[in-house]
C-alpha cells in the first residue's frame, strides 16, 4: 500500500494556521496580563503617594492576584498592612513569601526581617526575638541586634542585653560601653534586693571600669557604700564623680552632704559644693550647702544669693521659712501653702520625649531613652 503524500501537503498549511492562531492568542493574553499588573501596581503607588492607604492596599491586592510571583508586590503589601496596624495580615503575607521555594537568598533574608518587624510591632516579643535571632550573619544583622536590644531592655533582661550590647560595641554603631554600664547597675540593684551586697559591689566596680566617665556607676556605688556604713569609701567615690562627671554633682549633692556629715568632712565638702555652684547654679547644690553651713543665718543667705541669680519660688519659700513675720502665728499656714505650691515646680524632664517626673530616671519610662534626663532639677513658674 502506497503512502498518499497529498494529505501531508494539505496538513502542513492547516497545522501552521492553527499554531499561528494559538501563538497569537497566547501573546494577546500575556499582553493583557502584563498591562493589568503594572497598571494596578502604579495605581497603588499613586494612592500611596496621596496617603490613601485603603485604596493602595486594594490596588496592591489586585496586582498580587494578577502576578502572584512578584515578591516586590508582596513586600509592599505586607509593609502597608504593618503601617496600618494590621499585623496579622502582614504576618500572613510575609510568611507566604517565606514558604516560596523560588526566592533568592537576599529576598528570603529580607522577608525574615520583615516578619520579625511584624511580630515586634504587634508586641509578640517572644516570636520577634526568635525571628530576629535568625538574622545573624545576614545583611540585616545590625538592625536585628538593635531590635533585640530594645526587646531585652523592655523586658528588663539585662544579661541578654549585655550580650547584644557587647556585640554592637564592636560594630560601626558607636560605643555601647555606657549602655553596658547601665545594665550592670541594674543587675547590681537586683543583687541588693536579694541581699547579695558583695556581688552588687563587685558589679558596680565593673560598671565604673566599663564607663569611667559615666555618672551613674559612681553615684550608685557611693549610695551602696554609704548604706553599708563605708562613709570614707563613699566620699572618695563621689570625689571621683566631681573629677569624671562634674555636671552630675547636683544629682548627688544631697548624698554628698549626708556622707560629709557622717565622715566629718563638712568643710572640705562645703568648699567643693560652693565651687561647683559658682560654675553651675542649682537649687540642688544650694540645699546641700545649706545643710552643711554651721550658722543658720549664713545658710539662709544662700537662698537670697540664688534669688539674685535666678527667679526661684522654691528658694523664696525656703528663705521665708526662717523669716519672722509680723503675724507669726500665721506663719505655719503660709509656709504650708507655699510648700504645696512650690512642690510641683521642681521636676526633671526627658530631653527626648518631654516626659516629666519629680524623680530622676536614668532610663526614661516614656520613650525608653538612656541618660535623657538632666542632672539637675528644673523649676518652671
Amino acid at each position: 500500500m502506497e503512502f498518499d503524500f497529498t494529505w501531508v501537503l494539505l496538513g502542513f498549511p492547516l497545522a501552521f494556521t492553527l499554531g499561528w492562531l494559538a501563538s497569537r492568542l497566547d501573546l494577546r493574553q500575556l499582553r493583557i496580563e502584563n498591562r493589568q499588573a503594572p497598571k494596578a501596581y502604579f495605581k497603588g503607588l499613586n494612592f500611596l503617594l496621596n496617603e490613601q492607604q485603603d485604596q493602595a492596599i486594594d490596588a496592591f491586592i489586585e496586582a498580587v492576584q494578577n502576578d502572584p510571583d512578584t515578591s516586590e508586590l508582596h513586600f509592599a503589601l505586607g509593609n502597608l498592612f504593618r503601617r496600618r496596624g494590621e499585623y496579622e495580615r502582614a504576618v500572613r503575607v510575609h510568611e507566604h513569601l517565606m514558604s516560596r521555594g523560588d526566592l533568592t537568598q537576599h529576598e528570603r533574608e529580607r522577608a525574615q526581617h520583615a516578619l520579625a518587624l511584624d511580630f515586634l510591632k504587634a508586641g509578640l516579643l517572644d516570636r520577634a526575638e526568635a525571628a530576629l535571632r535568625k538574622l545573624e550573619d545576614t545583611p540585616f544583622e545590625e538592625e536585628a541586634r538593635l531590635a533585640l536590644l530594645s526587646i531585652y531592655e523592655r523586658s528588663r533582661d539585662w544579661a541578654n542585653a549585655t550580650e547584644i550590647a557587647a556585640r554592637l560595641d564592636s560594630s560601626s554603631h558607636g560605643s555601647f560601653s555606657t549602655r553596658q554600664a547601665h545594665y550592670l547597675c541594674e543587675q547590681a540593684i537586683a543583687s541588693v534586693a536579694t541581699g547579695d551586697t558583695e556581688k552588687a559591689l563587685d558589679t558596680l566596680a565593673q560598671a565604673v571600669a566599663m564607663a569611667p566617665a559615666s555618672a551613674r556607676p559612681l553615684i550608685d556605688l557611693a549610695k551602696l557604700q554609704n548604706q553599708l556604713g563605708q562613709s570614707h569609701e563613699a566620699l572618695q567615690t563621689l570625689l571621683k564623680l566631681t573629677a569624671a562627671a562634674s555636671q552630675a554633682l547636683p544629682l548627688a549633692a544631697g548624698l554628698l552632704a549626708n556622707i560629709a556629715q557622717s565622715s566629718g568632712e563638712q568643710q572640705a565638702t562645703l568648699a567643693l559644693l560652693k565651687a561647683s555652684y559658682a560654675q553651675t547654679p542649682s537649687i540642688d547644690l544650694i540645699e546641700a550647702i545649706v545643710k552643711l553651713e554651721k550658722e543658720p543665718e549664713t545658710a539662709r543667705q544662700w537662698y537670697v544669693r540664688h534669688l539674685e541669680r535666678e527667679v526661684s519660688l522654691v528658694a523664696a519659700s525656703k528663705w521665708i521659712a526662717g523669716e519672722k513675720l509680723e503675724d507669726e502665728h500665721h506663719h505655719a499656714l503660709v509656709q504650708r501653702a507655699m510648700d504645696q505650691a512650690t512642690k510641683p515646680l521642681m521636676r526633671y524632664r526627658c530631653a527626648a520625649c518631654g516626659f516629666e517626673a519629680t524623680q530622676h530616671f536614668w532610663h526614661c519610662p516614656g520613650c525608653q531613652a538612656w541618660d535623657s534626663y538632666p542632672m539637675r532639677r528644673i523649676e518652671e513658674l
